[in-house]
């Protein structure tokens, strides 16, 4: 009934509308964060706090990329523009996808390790004006197997 009734004041085709109730009510207390790399040939938009629980991790790879993230649901994340100027970095296990942009080489987002089925977004590519604030969690990824077992909530932290 609802969706019916926007379609048809706003004038807008079956699958316009079902976005813009998506968009609106699928998830009440999140924000939807949009943000890219440096040459903007990478854009996406992420459903998330905007009071954002960021990891500061001190493996190998992050402490070289200053890699900070949030972890997010696979189902929260959308790649609006740039599939084909992503490429990857895999090491080790090779479960971590780091994807960065081929032209500016920024890491706006990648699939960790830890959460395989979701993604860790840079907060510090996210478009301002829709973070309220940042709460900072150093995880001793130098003792990743450790680190992540005995943390309670990081591997919850994609699921929807």
């Amino acid at each position: 009934e609802r969706w019916e009734r926007l379609r048809q004041e706003r004038g807008l085709s079956c699958e316009e509308a079902a976005r813009l109730l998506l968009d609106t009510y699928e998830y009440r207390g999140l924000v939807k964060h949009a943000g890219g790399c440096h040459c903007g040939a990478v854009r996406f938009e992420v459903w998330a706090s905007a009071d954002l629980h960021v990891f500061d991790c001190n493996c190998s790879i992050c402490t070289k990329k200053q890699n900070r993230h949030f972890i997010v649901p696979a189902s929260r994340f959308k790649l609006l523009q740039g599939a084909d100027n992503i490429t990857k970095y895999t090491f080790n296990t090779h479960c971590a996808q780091h994807t960065f942009c081929k032209t500016c080489g920024v890491q706006s987002f990648y699939t960790p390790r830890s959460n395989p089925d979701g993604y860790g977004i840079a907060p510090h590519c996210l478009d301002e004006g829709t973070v309220h604030s940042t709460t900072v969690e150093e995880i001793n990824g130098k003792e990743w197997e450790k680190a992540v077992k005995e943390h309670k909530t990081i591997r919850s932290m994609s699921k929807p």
